[in-house]
């Protein structure tokens, strides 16, 4: 079996900088930043061997992986990995919306 591609969404791709963008200003250095993005990929990579490791959601299609504080909601197909957006778990839960 070929390996999965990952997508971000738009939608991920805003909240990914968003995120990233805190911790770097916060931090005053990109480190943690840096850091962090790498373990989103390396959990996301994980998803090709174990496609169920995330946990159910309302949506039947998708499932959150819960890396860290966060929640990275990602729908599977034969060839690729979407993640649909990334949820920071200290933030108010009615504020979620996955797709």
């Amino acid at each position: 079996m070929a390996k999965r591609k990952i997508i971000w969404s738009h939608k991920a791709n805003i909240k990914l900088f968003e995120i990233l963008d805190f911790y770097t200003k916060r931090n005053k250095s990109s480190k943690y930043s840096a850091k962090l993005y790498k373990r989103f990929k390396k959990e996301l990579s994980l998803l090709d061997k174990s496609p169920r490791l995330g946990i159910k959601t309302d949506y039947e299609e998708i499932r959150g992986l819960i890396v860290e504080d966060f929640i990275l909601f990602y729908e599977l197909t034969s060839t690729i990995i979407i993640v649909h957006t990334v949820w920071d778990c200290k933030q108010d839960p009615k504020k979620l919306i996955i797709k």
